[in-house]
């Protein structure tokens, strides 16, 4: 008998989940690491470090670099679509709603900064690092809720996401105020002129596949050039794109392409971005100067205790004032569990530590962050496993 080959279709419909975007994450930092830290370690740095396409003042790029800078830009795309859904039709399309998320983002982006600050003081490497614990990963965090978290309200995944998505947005902008070294003004009116573009099509309701492919590699390519990160094309390109759908039309473009191209993020973007950000040597030294280096300690307790800390504290304040209020079927306790999550850094709080630091000191900031992504995992995973079961027994 003949073993069924899983149609495209299928396989796309499978790397969406995000327990398989959650594994395959795992997966990729797995290989990472043993791959840097095994006889082939050198291998490793050459195919990261090997310069790949045309050369060019802002196009001789690296392999990393074009994962980190091009790639990455996609899954950014592909998370501003879904909040822009959420903002335009979904659970946050009224106020109160929204404002939620958004407030427990901004306390989960202060609140870690002011921890790294106060435990990092006194060293100057600190004066770059404390943007690191900012961000929340979206990939992991919805992994560990949809392992762990089955007992939870759906409510729950729309708070984690929304938070997940406009803290990594925030940092997104902390990258482009903070680390951008030299502004191309020219470079910078191109983009703005492509994106206007873009928009004008998206609102004359062109749908020629072929005009947009052209114009969003040539957004990419401007705010590159320009000197901002160019993962900031793909989180504007989607909230210019069209939510609502058409009497004529099945789905709107922005459903249309987050459902094409999320599993290319899942499962191709993320994972390769943690291949080439994950690879860090781990000796008995550097897991010993984890918990005695005060930068890596700043990151690590920035994220495990300040995102804990400040999610929670904003959220219940912004309740308490009657300025938002609490997502339908999520308690108070739920609330503690989900914002646990908000200390899996790992995408781009690993981005950050990128631009921040060298050497050394980056590596062993991007240790900080996978160690305390781990910590906040396991943490979250039992907390809400024993929210499920609590709200299981009255059933019982």
């Amino acid at each position: 008998m003949t073993r069924r080959i899983p149609a495209v279709g299928e396989f796309a419909r499978y790397l969406r989940t995000e327990t398989v975007g959650g594994t395959i994450l795992l997966a990729a930092t797995a290989v990472a690491l043993l791959w840097v830290n095994s006889p082939w370690s050198e291998s490793y740095r050459t195919l990261r470090d090997t310069e790949l396409g045309p050369s060019g003042p802002h196009l001789n790029l690296t392999v990393g670099d074009w994962v980190k800078d091009g790639l990455l830009a996609l899954f950014f795309f592909v998370a501003g679509l879904e909040l822009k859904r959420e903002l335009v039709i979904g659970e946050l399309s009224r106020l109160r709603n929204a404002l939620l998320p958004v407030i427990a983002a901004l306390g989960g982006m202060v609140v870690p900064v002011v921890v790294a600050l106060g435990v990092g003081w006194g060293d100057p490497r600190i004066a770059d690092a404390w943007a690191i614990p900012v961000a929340t990963d979206i990939a992991f965090a919805l992994g560990v809720l949809a392992l762990t978290g089955s007992g939870m309200p759906s409510s729950a995944r729309v708070f984690l996401l929304s938070l997940a998505v406009v803290d990594d947005l925030g940092a997104i902008l902390l990258i482009a105020i903070v680390f951008t070294g030299t502004f191309d003004l020219l470079a910078a009116a191109a983009a703005v002129g492509l994106l206007a573009l873009y928009w004008f099509l998206q609102h004359r309701r062109v749908r020629t596949a072929w005009l947009y492919v052209p114009i969003a590699l040539g957004t990419w390519m401007a705010v590159h050039a320009c000197g901002v990160h160019a993962t900031i094309a793909g989180v504007a390109l989607a909230l210019l794109t069209r939510v609502r759908a058409d009497p004529d039309e099945d789905e709107s473009p922005c459903l249309r392409l987050e459902h094409r191209l999320q599993p290319w993020s899942a499962g191709l973007v993320v994972p390769l971005f943690a291949l080439f950000a994950a690879g860090i040597p781990v000796t008995a030294d550097t897991l010993g100067q984890l918990f005695t280096d005060r930068v890596a300690l700043a990151v690590m307790l920035g994220l495990v205790v300040g995102k804990l800390v400040g999610i929670v504290g904003s959220s219940l304040l912004a309740v308490r004032l009657r300025i938002a209020r609490m997502p339908s079927g999520l308690g108070r306790r739920d609330l503690v569990a989900v914002a646990m999550l908000g200390g899996v850094g790992f995408t781009v709080s690993l981005l950050l530590a990128d631009l921040a630091l060298d050497g050394v000191d980056m590596e062993l900031a991007k240790g900080a962050v996978l160690v305390a992504s781990v910590i906040a995992a396991l943490l979250a995973a039992v907390m809400l496993l024993r929210r499920g079961r609590a709200r299981e027994e009255p059933a019982e």
